[in-house]
């Protein structure tokens, strides 16, 4: 039984029906799911959760989608990684890493907003999907569909990663790459959807798609044991995750699922080169000013974020702050959490270690409290971010005389893995 009972418009309250809408008539709002908690609190407990598969679904009851849900069936339930070696570095005494590089099937946060967003444009009907995409979502996107048997169109900006257009165009969709960046596809789609009637997953299926990433927040607190941490980090592009993880610790609470007086401080993290959220909260204003984005770091590169002011306002409330970090920065904080996690992530996860890094060193985040540092994405799709960064190997003939001079060489300063002291 369905647990939802309509749209509501988050600026104005305007009530609207279970429909592929997203803007509110009155105001020009965004449209947001309502749910029944009443209802939901009868029905949904830790036990019942636990006793489910592994994946975004265990939560089905706070997720807009009526029945049993159609794509996505493994996406979602990523490791919650307690990072001993990231924390001794940092200088910390409780750290983790949700870490989505892994997430079922195309290694990014997006397959759990797209399983939810397909599934609902399949219970309205659509026959085609589409998006709007820094590459990330339209791998996932195009890997959903084709498990779907639908059809697919996906827009990305012409200049991206290869190991992302490949991602997306080995699944089969019809993939067209716009000479601009991500803001000028996606307003390009905004009219391909109005003229086309396709399910875009941003756009006009927005309000179900958003939802799924409250999943990420739901998964946070029950791999802790169903307790919340004290502060959470998260990298902003459009501005969808940060406001749903929010939302997702608060829905916990709403229906009983967690207790405790805890309310985690959010963070936001955003690249230097494209950080149009962190210059108007560093400024104090509610007012984003879109930037033209500069930077590696293409998969949050989006310089007119739809829910930035979201963002602004779940910050602010948990008491919270952010930070941006140069490409230079980026670059390192994949290196630190490859060299001490063995995690790969993309740049935006780099992103995210170097802001948790600098917020640390602010004294903003207290090194005995616990934190969670969220990585959304996967290194192997963006290799170009640091091939320059890397050392290259040794080259030898098969002869061991040869790797005993190379060892001789190189022994008095190279070691298997780089330790905490050699990382500071």
């Amino acid at each position: 039984m369905s647990t939802i009972t309509g749209l509501t418009c988050r600026e104005c309250g305007q009530e609207y029906p279970i429909a592929p809408l997203h803007v509110c008539e009155t105001c020009f709002g965004p449209l947001e799911v309502v749910y029944d908690y009443d209802s939901i609190r009868q029905q949904l407990t830790r036990e019942v959760i636990e006793s489910r598969p592994r994946s975004l679904w265990r939560y089905r009851e706070l997720l807009p989608v009526s029945g049993e849900p159609t794509v996505g069936l493994h996406s979602g339930f990523t490791p919650l990684v307690k990072a001993d070696r990231l924390a001794a570095y940092f200088g910390v005494k409780e750290l983790y890493v949700k870490d989505d590089s892994v997430n079922h099937p195309t290694f990014s946060y997006k397959d759990r907003v797209v399983s939810v967003a397909i599934s609902k444009a399949m219970e309205f009907g659509f026959d085609t999907v589409s998006c709007a995409s820094t590459g990330n979502l339209a791998n996932s996107v195009s890997a959903h569909a084709a498990r779907a048997g639908l059809r697919c169109f996906i827009f990305i900006p012409a200049d991206l990663e290869q190991g992302k257009i490949i991602g997306s165009t080995i699944y089969g969709p019809r993939a067209v790459g716009i000479r601009g960046n991500y803001d000028d596809v996606n307003r390009l789609c905004s009219e391909i959807a109005d003229k086309y009637g396709w399910a875009f997953v941003n756009i006009n299926i927005r309000p179900y798609y958003t939802e799924g990433a409250k999943t990420y927040g739901f998964e946070i607190a029950e791999q802790l044991g169903w307790r919340l941490p004290q502060h959470v980090i998260v990298p902003t592009a459009g501005g969808t995750i940060l406001p749903k993880v929010a939302k997702a610790f608060e829905e916990l609470k709403k229906v009983g699922l967690i207790e405790g007086s805890v309310r985690p401080k959010i963070y936001t993290a955003q690249a230097a080169g494209c950080a149009p959220v962190i210059h108007a909260l560093h400024k104090g204003s509610d007012l984003i000013v879109p930037v033209k984005p500069n930077t590696i770091a293409k998969s949050i590169a989006i310089g007119n974020p739809a829910d930035g002011y979201y963002v602004l306002r779940a910050v602010r409330d948990s008491g919270g702050w952010g930070e941006a970090v140069t490409d230079a920065e980026i670059v390192e904080g994949i290196q630190i959490l490859a060299r001490t996690e063995g995690i790969f992530t993309e740049p935006a996860g780099g992103t995210t270690v170097a802001v948790t890094k600098k917020l640390i060193e602010q004294g903003r985040i207290p090194r005995n409290e616990s934190i969670v540092i969220c990585i959304t994405g996967n290194g192997y799709k963006t290799i170009e971010a640091v091939v320059n960064d890397v050392e290259s190997p040794f080259e030898i003939n098969a002869r061991l005389q040869e790797f005993d001079e190379l060892y001789r060489s190189l022994a008095p300063t190279t070691t298997p893995a780089l330790g905490a002291s050699e990382l500071h």
